[in-house]
Parts: structure tokens; C-alpha cells; sequence
């Protein structure tokens, strides 16, 4: 394989998974509301906390259907018959919902699994901030669509796309995670 390949799988994983990566910021600029959890709790600390709500939840989620949208419609103009690695037009939609829905569900059990350590909002948990989204949404997407994640960054070669993805997910997080902090939508930079 040459590097040229490579690099167009690496990028290729990465632009795939975009719908995933857009929710946390989408639900960060419409969030707000009633939360998630309602107040309660659970072993003597919220189940969720004060920055998990619902408008921000399908807000997220919307968002990253959007992106994805916008990708198949990118790929349509360009004339790709499986939408860029999305598949067939139904699967590709329910690919899509499954990483922006399964990135919000994975960044809610982060949220639930800081409040057992008793990590408050905003409170750092390096590895879990930058990567619960990411676990969420290889989880459900895998549930419904395992061939697709199979084939789109485990099997040969592809495996370098799932690599790339884990190694600048770091960046990648902390760099949007400053700006949101810089214009105001985040209260701590991480």
C-alpha cells in the first residue's frame, strides 16, 4: 500500500466520523432547559448533572444528522454511488443517526460515570472526556451496522483509520473544547 492510499483512508475514517464529532458542539450552543435526570439522584449524587439536558441531547443529536446530511449531499454532487463510505442511501441514514445518537449517549455515560467518582461539572477526567463520544458511537453504530464499522475501520488496511481517529481525537477535543471556552459557550477550557 502506498502512502498516498494510507493517507486517503485516514482521512477518510475521520471525515466518516464527523457526525459523531460535531454533536458535543452543537449541544453545548443549544443546550440548556430542563435536564436529563430531572434533579435526581442516584447513590447520593446526581445521575447526570446540571450540563446534561434534553434540549441539548436532540440538539446535538440533530446536529450530527445535519453534518451527515451534508456529507451524503457533498458525495451525491460529486457523484459517489455509496455516498463517500456511507453505503447504500438507507443505510447511510441509519449509520448516521447511530453515531450522532450513540456519540450523545456516550458522552451522557461519561457524564454519569464522573459523577461515581464524584467529579463535579466541568471537573477534568482526562481519556474520558475526549473519548466517551467516541465509545458511544462505535457502540451503537456497531449494535445496528457491525459490517459497516467492520469494514470501514478495522478490516487491513482500514485499521489505520481507527488508529489516526483514537490519535487525534486528543487534539482535536482539547482545540474545540478552547475555542468553545474562548467565545464563551464552554465554562472551562477542557
Amino acid at each position: 500500500m502506498d502512502a498516498l492510499s494510507l493517507l486517503v483512508i485516514m482521512f477518510g475514517g475521520l471525515w466518516l466520523f464527523l457526525p459523531a464529532m460535531v454533536q458535543n458542539s452543537v449541544a453545548a450552543f443549544l443546550g440548556g432547559g430542563p435536564t436529563i435526570d430531572s434533579g435526581r439522584v442516584w447513590r447520593g449524587r446526581r445521575i447526570f448533572g446540571d450540563g446534561k439536558t434534553w434540549r441539548g441531547l436532540f440538539g446535538g443529536a440533530a446536529g450530527g444528522i445535519f453534518m451527515g446530511a451534508v456529507l451524503v449531499l457533498l458525495a451525491l454532487l460529486f457523484g459517489s454511488k455509496d455516498y463517500w463510505g456511507y453505503g447504500p442511501f438507507w443505510s447511510n441514514v441509519g449509520v448516521i443517526v447511530c453515531l450522532s445518537f450513540g456519540a450523545i449517549l456516550g458522552d451522557l455515560m461519561g457524564a454519569f460515570v464522573k459523577r461515581r467518582f464524584r467529579l463535579e461539572r466541568g471537573a477534568k477526567a482526562p481519556i474520558l472526556d475526549q473519548y466517551d463520544f467516541v465509545f458511544g458511537a462505535f457502540l451503537v453504530t456497531a449494535v445496528f451496522f457491525p459490517d459497516w464499522v467492520y469494514s470501514t475501520y478495522f478490516e487491513g488496511w482500514n485499521l489505520a483509520a481507527f488508529i489516526f481517529l483514537i490519535l487525534v481525537m486528543f487534539f482535536i477535543h482539547r482545540a474545540v473544547n478552547i475555542i468553545g471556552y474562548r467565545i464563551g459557550v464552554k465554562n472551562e477550557p477542557w
